[in-house]
């Protein structure tokens, strides 16, 4: 009786359930190798696998309750992670006492007016609203506080905080905003494509990395990535997106292609996001997440990705 009251057919509910099947496999083997080869003493690299399946567990339980309120549950999920995403990005970045004005609007106008003009599905505002009026508005009101010192880089860093933390990061949710012919109703399938697909590549660069990983693809910027993760991580991730093509609006081989366009640009955005780690003198952006670091950290790949996302589907899959 249970079970037929279940939606079986369902395909987020299958996508869930799959997910949900790799995170127990996963708790698995992490309990084995603690318990065979830690012998359940501390051991760093299995403590760190360990912590990061639990981090998975916490984290898919939120998108799966997100996910229950469809497009309202999706948009207060999204604009809660800009928000620690962006305090953690100006926890770390110099501001003087002029730009408490812009930060204060920054925090408590811009981002939920972006998030409000996606729920209201104003594409014309909401893809130029930062990018344009914020950008031009938020300097204005820090040069009227008379306070000239390293003003280029204090606007430059603020804007592109805005930018990575709340403009890309918005792009999740604008998914539900496109209208794809004979995929109505269905979106939300989009948004969990795109996070299988590049926190997958993430995981499966770091599994293969560890198994394979030899030669050091960017020493300066992320000593722990390698040439060895980076190809068996995106290969097998470019895989996983063909094989998740039946629950989006793309063929196959459209989905293969899809899955590595975001794959790279999740690579390469964990690369610049490294870079500014690197530049502010931290291994982390917090340490909200346990065995992740902070939001940015397991957002970096995404940041990158999403926007890339958004407009290849809505250039090619909408009218």
């Amino acid at each position: 009786m249970i079970l037929d009251a279940l939606p079986l057919q369902d395909p987020t509910w299958q996508l869930f359930a799959g997910t949900l099947a790799v995170l127990l496999v996963a708790s698995i083997v992490g309990g084995l190798l603690k318990w065979r080869v830690a012998q359940g003493r501390p051991h760093a690299v299995i403590d760190n696998l360990n912590s990061r399946v639990n981090a998975w567990w916490v984290m898919v339980a939120l998108l799966g309750v997100a996910f229950t309120f469809g497009k309202p549950g999706a948009l207060v999920l999204f604009a809660f992670t800009s928000w620690a995403a962006l305090r953690e990005y100006i926890t770390l970045t110099h501001t003087r006492r002029a730009d408490h004005l812009a930060l204060a609007l920054l925090f408590y106008l811009v981002l939920p007016l972006q998030y409000f003009l996606i729920w209201i599905e104003w594409y014309g505002l909401y893809s130029i609203f930062i990018p344009v009026h914020a950008f031009l508005v938020l300097p204005i009101l820090a040069c009227l506080r008379g306070d000239t010192r390293r003003f280029l880089e204090r606007t430059a860093k603020v804007q592109w905080g805005l930018m990575i933390c709340v403009y890309c990061v918005s792009h999740v949710p604008a998914l539900l905003t496109l209208e794809i012919p004979g995929y109505e109703g269905r979106q939300l399938l989009l948004v969990a494509y795109l996070i299988i697909v590049v926190q997958g590549s993430d995981v499966l660069q770091y599994v293969w990395g560890k198994l394979l990983g030899r030669h050091k693809i960017a020493p300066e910027l992320s000593p722990s990535k390698t040439v060895e993760g980076f190809v068996g991580g995106v290969a097998s991730a470019t895989l996983l997106g063909a094989a998740l093509h039946g629950v989006t609006p793309f063929t196959p081989l459209q989905s293969a292609a899809v899955a590595l366009t975001l794959c790279l640009m999740g690579f390469l955005g964990g690369l610049v996001m490294s870079a500014i780690k690197r530049d502010r003198g931290v291994k982390d952006w917090g340490t909200l997440i346990e065995g992740h670091g902070g939001m940015l950290d397991r957002l970096d790949s995404v940041v990158f990705a999403a926007p890339m996302f958004f407009h290849i589907v809505r250039f090619w899959w909408t009218p």
